[in-house]
């Protein structure tokens, strides 16, 4: 069953219990539970068991997430988790590499894989508007704004506040190559990461690659008049936009 509609018709079937980080998942708090779905005792016995194991993963194997879903009741009142998913902080990763040599890369999207060997934050969506960020916050704004473009993201990629002329040059090459990108939409607020840092990678990468794709640069902040003049005097067409609505309407000129 999905969750979030449980929640929304019937949140009194919800049951939640909150931990305390500091003592951990407590014996009474498993009761309280098993109690609330009314199991009879020999089930909730080993339900209580099961729930302590999973908050015992979660939490020593740095997990973000840790799901047993579908978990069913048998006839014979057996527990069996018949499915279960887990998924686990990056950051904590070199801690544990039993679980990194899980990791198949072959079940990832390639382009995923592609930008995590430069250490981009790299998510693949469904839409056609490429969009390069330096923020998460910038990149969630200008993500709404393509949507308020009427358009959809084709990504999530924010190459961070002090990327390399590289790390710009391979996550451009990543959009150029996503076939799903019909217009790219360059955010940058230059601090850390200059505009003319980022006008050196868009140009190199857009040299190398050589894919028509019509591009909307927004360039603010630390060398934005240095890294105009780069995009300009690149030989290579690009659409300047002068500030982030200006930037969504050209976008949404470009798709139309």
């Amino acid at each position: 069953m999905e969750i979030e509609k449980v929640a929304a018709e019937n949140p009194d079937k919800v049951i939640v219990e909150k931990i305390n980080p500091v003592v951990g998942l407590r014996p009474f708090q498993t009761n309280k539970i098993s109690s609330g779905l009314r199991l009879s005792q020999p089930v909730a016995k080993t339900m209580n068991t099961l729930i302590m194991n999973l908050y015992r993963l979660f939490v020593e194997k740095d997990c973000s997430l840790a799901e047993i879903n579908p978990l069913v009741i048998t006839k014979g009142n057996e527990i069996v988790a018949l499915d279960a998913k887990a998924t686990f902080d990056d950051n904590a990763l070199y801690r544990h590499p039993e679980v990194l040599a899980l990791r198949d890369i072959s079940q990832e999207n390639p382009l995923e894989v592609e930008a995590n060997r430069f250490n981009l934050n790299y998510i693949k969506l469904k839409g056609t508007v490429g969009c390069m960020v330096n923020g998460a916050g910038l990149a969630m704004a200008t993500m709404d704004l393509i949507k308020l473009a009427g358009a959809e993201p084709a990504n999530f990629l924010d190459v961070g506040g002090g990327a390399s002329i590289a790390m710009v040059k391979e996550g451009l090459k990543i959009l150029l190559s996503d076939n799903d990108v019909k217009v790219i939409l360059i955010n940058i607020f230059g601090g850390i990461l200059r505009c003319d840092t980022l006008a050196r990678g868009v140009v190199e990468a857009a040299h190398e690659v050589r894919k028509s794709i019509p591009m909307v640069i927004r360039l603010e902040g630390t060398n934005v008049d240095t890294g105009r003049k780069i995009l300009a005097e690149s030989s290579l067409t690009f659409t300047v936009a002068g500030d982030m609505k200006d930037a969504a309407e050209k976008v949404k000129a470009l798709l139309n």
